[in-house]
């Protein structure tokens, strides 16, 4: 399975595990790189020295190519982006800010940068900063979610129309089905978020992993799109948010409700009431907790019987 995505991150397969926050530790991304495709560090909850941490564990766990998400919003990101440096990172996703502001620096250094969007807009801004490549993710995901409510699979092949280089999909993909389905719409790799959750790797609390593994159709809600918007399991907290939303509230307001470390609270630490629960609205096809390699194989799998069976015909 060779493509652009695969020879650009020198992977065996397509598929880009998430650097999600309070999810995405040295465990997982180095256990995804093991299995042949791309693990990512969740750099947007941790501290500059313990982002330092992973990256060393994470090299010495795996000798496969691996990489760091940064939210480009992150208050010490200077720092985050030397450490990237001085630790010999070469692939770096940004999200959540303008690509503009870090693409050439890090590709100076050599390193490859992706940038994260949820638009034909964003899409286009991203090439003109020169990125090596473009994550597409529909409002579907747990994570940098558009405004626009664009669904995965419209937004693939309007982004696709409009860039020449590499599409990665992202939103709502859990399965080497939905992996099929938008590689066929343009993409030529995938970025899974929420499957990686429920894997034994994962640095989510336990109680988070059991909550996601139960979730059905409709008990996730994009939500304070006047913040950032966000995907949430339905929950104590998010009923305190709807029960504000009907008095019609402010920015202060709602930035009050939420607090400090609301998502830390939830994912990391178990609060399922007090908690913020990220997660994307595949998670009602999420019904196990398993090993990354083992996952990586059913997507692989199911891809290709996906494909046997559509081309068929």
């Amino acid at each position: 399975m060779s493509n652009r995505i695969t020879k650009l991150f020198d992977i065996k397969y397509p598929i880009i595990q998430a650097g999600m926050v309070w999810n995405s530790g040295w465990r997982l991304a180095s256990a995804a790189s093991n299995s042949g495709i791309l693990g990512l560090l969740g750099a947007g909850s941790m501290y500059p020295e313990v982002l330092r941490e992973h990256i060393q564990k994470c090299k010495k766990a795996t000798n496969k190519p691996f990489g760091v998400n940064v939210p480009l919003l992150y208050p010490n990101i200077t720092k985050i982006m030397d450490i990237i440096v001085e630790e010999d990172v070469k692939i770096v996703f940004t999200s959540a800010g303008n690509p503009k502001t870090w693409t050439s620096w890090l590709q100076e250094k050599g390193i490859l940068v992706v940038h994260v969007v949820s638009s034909v807009k964003f899409a286009l801004k991203a090439q003109e900063a020169g990125v090596d490549a473009i994550v597409a993710e529909g409002f579907e995901a747990g994570g940098h979610n558009g405004r626009d409510e664009t669904t995965t699979l419209t937004l693939i092949p309007m982004v696709k129309e409009q860039i020449k280089i590499p599409l990665i999909a992202a939103g709502g993909i859990a399965t080497g089905r939905g992996m099929l389905a938008t590689m066929v719409l343009g993409a030529e790799g995938v970025q899974v978020g929420s499957r990686f959750v429920a894997s034994e790797e994962s640095s989510a609390h336990q109680n988070f992993k059991e909550v996601v593994v139960k979730a059905k159709e409709g008990d996730t809600q994009l939500t304070l799109k006047e913040l950032a918007p966000v995907r949430l399991i339905k929950n104590k907290f998010y009923n305190e948010v709807m029960a504000l939303y009907k008095k019609g509230p402010n920015i202060d307001e709602l930035k009050e409700l939420l607090g400090r470390a609301r998502a830390k609270k939830g994912m990391f630490e178990g609060d399922l009431d007090n908690g913020e629960l990220e997660i994307g609205q595949i998670s009602g096809l999420i019904n196990d907790i398993k090993p990354v390699h083992e996952i990586v194989q059913d997507i692989l799998s199911e891809f290709n019987s996906a494909k046997k069976e559509v081309f068929q015909f």
